[in-house]
């Protein structure tokens, strides 16, 4: 615990982590807005269980799944942002695959809490019938 306190005293770090983080995470009011208005700016990818996926995804998600990152990185882009989004705050999916993408050279950002923060938002979800997936 100590060692805890002590790390916490270095405003300096804190600030830097803190920019860093701003700078790489979106809001869910943010993301609307960006949907509503600059649909064209960014790329939306789902990384949570494809099951998850089809019982309910935000507008324009394309579903991502986190184990397939690297072999599907032609479906990134470096001209536009590329927002990737999991299950809630605790979840590290989508750090992981941030992590991924931006050692590959794309532009990323995070939805700060997942989908469930845009559902705790009552934002708008895309719910899909199961029938219409192979499998």
């Amino acid at each position: 615990m100590k060692e805890f306190l002590e790390r916490t005293k270095d405003t300096n770090k804190a600030k830097e982590y803190f920019l860093n983080e701003m700078a790489y995470t979106i809001g869910p009011s943010n993301l609307h807005k960006m949907i509503e208005h600059n649909l064209e700016d960014f790329n939306l990818f789902d990384v949570r269980k494809y099951e998850d996926y089809i019982k309910g995804h935000i507008p324009y998600a394309t579903h991502m799944p986190s184990e397939q990152i690297e072999e599907q990185l032609m479906k990134f882009s470096k001209e536009k942002i590329n927002i990737l989004y999991y299950y809630n705050m605790s979840c590290h999916l989508a750090t992981h695959c941030a992590y991924v993408i931006a050692d590959k050279g794309y532009p990323v950002m995070i939805l700060s809490g997942g989908f469930k923060c845009w559902k705790k938002h009552e934002l708008p979800i895309i719910e899909e019938d199961v029938s219409d997936y192979p499998g």
